[in-house]
């Protein structure tokens, strides 16, 4: 396969089936992918000072390749007031951060109007933050407990300072392999329509897979030639997030389903594949030290990714996975790019240059 025509001509579904498949090119996709990360984003590697902020641990869905959640009625439960959140938020702001990232699990009495007022007590205690919050799925939900369909609570979310939605429970983009690891999250048609309408209201989101269980690689190149379908019309997406499946302590590798998770060179075919399929159309691909460790990270910024994710103060859902490190300093993390000769930046959540 003549892999130079790809920087002039866009990958075919096939061809990107093959890369994935045939180890034998290997080393010939992360060059490819290398050479059009640099011409599309330089050697600049961005990175956003952040905080997540787990308001609770309390989750109906039942994802099997998830070990963060737990059931309600047992004693470790937690629940935050939305009082309790802009706390955190505030604390997260005086410690240096310019975004906070909501997580917490789906719980159907948190609907529309309460996801409204947290963002509005956040707003009202820091001054301003960037709140980026509820996936796909929790609006969905927040807008069927509220009683308004997806457009109205949109538009409330909106009105209350919502400007970026994380593009999580995107998980991989089939409804098949979803049967399998969240038979209970949102279908693929329902996440496609939140996330254009989400779009189409001026909100941006980020792009997410999460890949290495029991997905095929049909399934990842049919997952980023929606994001870049999706892309092309609404021109909504931030990044692209390839989030390596940690499989120590989910329900898919304790049952058996799964023996691991992704290898390193899965993981790095993985971000390569992504830059050569979306190119410049989603110019940002970030590859998540929390899910990789840092070293992979490195290599994977010279094999198609320019993001390297943020500082993070805390990830539980990583932690409760099995993930070693789950939060890094700024300087930690500007020195582990200066340390491949890279340019670090700080960039907000929308990739606006910070420093």
């Amino acid at each position: 396969m003549d892999y130079e025509i790809f920087k002039e001509k866009d990958i075919s579904k096939k061809e990107a089936i093959e890369l994935l498949k045939n180890p034998e090119n290997f080393f010939d996709t992360l060059k490819l992918a290398d050479e059009l990360r640099k011409d599309i984003c330089g050697d600049v590697v961005t990175y956003v000072n952040n905080a997540n902020i787990y308001f609770t641990n309390i989750c109906e869905s039942g994802c099997k390749f998830c070990a963060f959640p737990h059931e309600k009625g047992t004693i470790d439960k937690y629940y935050m007031e939305p009082s309790e959140i802009a706390e955190k938020a505030l604390w997260a702001k005086n410690n240096g951060a310019t975004e906070v990232t909501l997580m917490g699990g789906i719980v159907r009495e948190i609907d529309t109007y309460m996801q409204a007022d947290i963002i509005k007590k956040i707003i009202e205690k820091t001054g301003y933050i960037d709140t980026h919050a509820y996936s796909p799925f929790e609006i969905l939900v927040g807008a069927e407990s509220a009683g308004l369909d997806v457009k109205e609570a949109i538009k409330i979310l909106k009105e209350a300072g919502l400007h970026t939605v994380p593009g999580a429970a995107a998980e991989i983009l089939n409804d098949d392999v979803r049967k399998i690891i969240c038979p209970n999250k949102i279908p693929v048609k329902d996440w496609v329509k939140v996330i254009k309408e989400l779009h189409n209201q001026g909100i941006k989101t980020s792009s997410t897979i999460m890949y290495g269980h029991v997905e095929e690689p049909k399934h990842i190149v049919d997952h980023l030639f929606l994001l870049k379908e999706i892309q092309e019309e609404t021109n909504g997406f931030t990044e692209l997030i390839t989030m390596s499946y940690l499989h120590k302590n989910t329900p898919l590798y304790t049952s058996g389903v799964v023996s691991s998770g992704a290898s390193g060179d899965y993981d790095l075919l993985i971000t390569a594949l992504s830059r050569i399929i979306l190119k410049d159309t989603i110019p940002n691909i970030q590859a998540p030290w929390v899910k990789l460790g840092i070293k992979l990270s490195q290599i994977s910024l010279r094999c198609g990714a320019n993001d390297v994710g943020g500082t993070l103060m805390g990830d539980e859902v990583s932690e409760a996975a099995g993930a070693e490190e789950v939060s890094m300093t700024k300087n930690e993390l500007r020195n582990s790019i200066l340390a491949i000769n890279r340019i670090p930046k700080e960039r907000s959540t929308t990739y606006d240059i910070l420093d």
